[in-house]
């Protein structure tokens, strides 16, 4: 009789291990399984879904907000949250559209121009939060509306190209470069759009830098306990601050990308970008079972989005609905991930 108990108890605790790694599993991949089985089914419905041109026609398109959910992911790794960085990325855009359009300037002037807004937008919201105390959420917020507001101001609330007449009276004669339309035009051997390689040097960095360096660990070890990281030497606010530097200059090289690839300064450039942005970055803790901030994680959950809102498109889904399946299937992935988790863990 013991040596039967023995044996069901044995069998009973194989059973459960393996269902518990059953639950390991698809907790680190349900989100790719997922994007998998979307993927299936829009190509089942519409063949040239999975050509190489419809391919790198999403990438490039998810790039901008993957770039924006780097930005966003890195100041959630600190503790912080930043709402401002789709109002960076089209004051941006605004901003190099007037260098090239107003002020003629060359292409590495417009960049220069983003990036001096970016970082300028970021030192802004880090003092606010390290040295005024302001909390993340309304610093951030309060600079998504000057910056919603400021990009409006020099063009009267017209978008910016050739031939635009400034609220002086005065009718722009500059244009876009070449070498400044390439970056959001061009591509690779004729396949790789620009947009979709800077993406993919900018996650290279910023995962080296996030997973495989000292400041990354004291990133993370901020936003986990800031008062522990500080007690034990870590200068927290100097960290906060350059989490939201690195994120607001992320978010202007994506502005730049943006006026690179329409040709102009659009008004409403970054009207959905925030939102989209923001879902892709909390998506990447559900990837890979990481359940906390990571680059790669939000690059993917920028690349469902990405693949969700092409199909969707192609399979001429009417444009009011595309919003709801687009969250009902981001909350239906991410309950499912984190319940199985739950579960696993138990």
């Amino acid at each position: 009789m013991k040596l039967g108990a023995s044996t069901e108890a044995t069998s009973a605790v194989g059973t459960e291990f393996r269902r518990t790694s059953i639950r390991t599993q698809l907790e680190r991949s349900g989100i790719l399984l997922l994007l998998a089985i979307l993927g299936a089914v829009f190509t089942w419905r519409e063949q040239a879904f999975l050509s190489v041109d419809n391919l790198f026609s999403i990438l490039q398109a998810a790039s901008i907000v993957a770039l924006l959910a780097v930005g966003v992911s890195i100041t959630l790794a600190v503790g912080g949250f930043d709402l401002s960085v789709g109002s960076t990325a089209a004051t941006a855009q605004m901003a190099a559209s007037y260098v090239l359009v107003v002020w003629h300037g060359n292409a590495f002037a417009a960049i220069a121009a983003c990036l001096a807004l970016g970082v300028g937008a970021g030192l802004f919201n880090g003092l606010l939060i390290t040295r005024l105390r302001v909390p993340d959420q309304l610093a951030t917020l309060g600079t998504l509306f000057l910056l919603a507001g400021l990009q409006l101001i020099p063009t009267g609330g017209r978008s910016l190209a050739t031939g635009t007449i400034l609220p002086d009276g005065t009718e722009t004669t500059g244009s876009f470069p070449a070498a400044f339309l390439a970056l959001g035009r061009a591509r690779w051997l004729d396949v790789v759009p620009v947009p979709v390689i800077v993406l993919a040097v900018v996650t290279l960095i910023a995962v080296l830098v996030m997973e495989f360096t000292r400041w990354g660990r004291v990133v993370y070890a901020t936003g986990g306990n800031e008062t522990a990281a500080r007690l034990a030497g870590a200068p927290t606010a100097r960290y906060r601050v350059a989490a939201y530097v690195a994120s607001g200059v992320i978010a202007s090289l994506g502005g730049a990308l943006i006026a690179a690839r329409v040709g102009r300064g659009d008004v409403g450039a970054g009207n959905s970008l925030l939102l989209d942005a923001v879902a892709a970055a909390l998506i990447g803790y559900a990837v890979w079972g990481a359940k906390r901030p990571n680059v790669l994680g939000s690059v993917v959950g920028a690349v469902f989005v990405g693949v969700l809102l092409n199909g969707l498109t192609m399979l001429n889904a009417p444009y009011y609905m595309q919003d709801f399946i687009k969250g009902a299937l981001l909350v239906g992935a991410l309950a499912f991930t984190f319940s199985i988790g739950r579960q696993a863990t138990r």
